[in-house]
């Protein structure tokens, strides 16, 4: 259950990452909204995760994930480009995350 909760968590990273961009420094009111809710939520979430895993497993998958996820997010929908060596970096923190996975049964 612990893994389900951190990637929850990560989820709500990516939306308050991203909630923030929509809130165009905090001038719009409903991204701005979203954002605080998914950061709250983000805690939570990671919270629960580390009562069975490992804080400093948790804590870097769970930034990892937000870091993943916001690179793509970053790419694919503001159209923000990432260089080759950028991208090589988004897939080393990937193999990170399933690296930590795998090594916590």
């Amino acid at each position: 259950m612990g893994w389900l909760y951190l990637a929850v968590a990560g989820v709500c990273e990516i939306c308050w990452v991203t909630g923030m961009k929509l809130s165009e420094g905090w001038t719009r009111l409903i991204p701005s909204a979203v954002t605080v809710v998914m950061m709250g939520l983000t805690y939570v979430f990671l919270a629960l995760a580390v009562r069975t895993i490992p804080l400093g497993v948790a804590y870097a998958a769970w930034a990892g994930f937000g870091v993943l996820g916001s690179a793509l997010i970053g790419t694919f929908w503001f159209e923000e480009p990432l260089s080759p060596i950028q991208w090589s970096a988004v897939g080393l923190i990937t193999a990170g995350i399933i690296a930590l996975r795998w090594g916590t049964a």
